[in-house]
């Protein structure tokens, strides 16, 4: 932590957020260029706004550049106001507040009550889990995604930094860049990566609860994707799973700590009791797990005690 500390600064996280943004621009040129081209800039967008989200998450645990205002400035300039995100402050009550400390903890996890509002709960059927995963491409999840932005643009200063980007990604790319370098990938791309991550975070309905330090707590309801796939653990790590993300259980057993020092994190950690080598696919990845677990009869745990070891997720 003090490495982290004594290397933290200002500028280069923002060169990091502005480097995201000039790709961005760059995939608006040629969506403009060749429609066959468009279809990539779609799915290439699609990716860079999930990577500002993830980066995002870091300024909102107070970690990604030095002092707690300029995590909330870059955060809010670069990912919340572009991409019609609600304020970054929301955002970390919800986060590091709610979900962290109570993670998989029903009726407490904001996360476990998006998961809920999607169909997966105990006793559900076998396809139902299987549309779940899909959930942002579907009618509901896409009206979801509109009413997210809608009330961002009910704020004056949310809509006007939407505007601007709508009008930037016109001017650059025409209506192709518009429509696949914006409305595609902001409406179903971005949102059904971060839904996967969502998915990929933590053995939701069926946790081990675990009593101990923070990290033995953590390791019982958190999980590993691609424990030993190196090469879909890299495709992973630069698409949909940025910036840390593939360690989720090293975020989540030390959420102050900055990306780039999780595996080193993990790699002092015991492994935590679930390790899918698939995400989607077999009998063994895990949304066959969720499956299995959403056939049970289920129990609902209850809420952590703040004073416990796993209490306080602040960063």
């Amino acid at each position: 932590m003090s490495l982290q500390r004594s290397r933290a600064t200002v500028w280069a996280p923002t060169l990091l957020l502005a480097g995201e943004w000039i790709q961005i621009f760059g995939w608006w040129l040629l969506a403009g260029a060749d429609p066959a081209l468009a279809v990539l800039a779609a799915g290439a967008v699609g990716v860079h706004f999930r990577h500002l989200q993830e980066i995002s998450h870091f300024a909102v645990h107070g970690v990604l550049a030095r002092g707690r205002r300029a995590n909330v400035v870059l955060a809010e300039l670069f990912a919340h106001l572009p991409m019609g995100l609600g304020p970054v402050r929301e955002r970390r009550t919800r986060h590091v507040r709610d979900h962290h400390p109570n993670a998989t903890v029903h009726g407490v996890d904001p996360n476990l009550t998006e998961l809920k509002a999607a169909g997966l709960v105990h006793g559900v059927r076998r396809g139902a889990v299987t549309r779940a995963a899909v959930y942002p491409l579907t009618v509901r999840g896409l009206w979801g995604t509109l009413t997210g932005i809608g009330r961002c643009l009910a704020r004056p200063e949310r809509a006007a930094a939407v505007l601007v980007v709508v009008v930037a990604a016109y001017a650059v790319g025409g209506w192709a860049g518009l429509v696949a370098g914006l409305v595609v990938p902001r409406l179903w791309l971005y949102p059904q990566f971060a839904w996967l991550s969502l998915l990929g975070e933590h053995t939701w309905f069926d946790p081990e609860r675990r009593t101990g330090s923070r990290a033995e707590i953590e390791a019982g309801r958190c999980l590993r994707l691609y424990p030993e796939g190196v090469v879909m653990g890299a495709v992973a790590s630069v698409t949909w799973l940025p910036y840390g993300d593939l360690h989720h259980y090293a975020h989540s057993a030390h959420p102050a700590v900055r990306w780039n020092y999780l595996p080193a994190v993990e790699r002092g950690l015991a492994p935590p009791h679930c390790t899918p080598a698939a995400l989607l696919i077999g009998p063994g990845s895990l949304l066959a797990r969720h499956r299995r677990a959403l056939a049970s009869a289920g129990g609902v745990p209850v809420a952590l005690d703040p004073s416990h070891p796993a209490g306080g997720g602040e960063a």
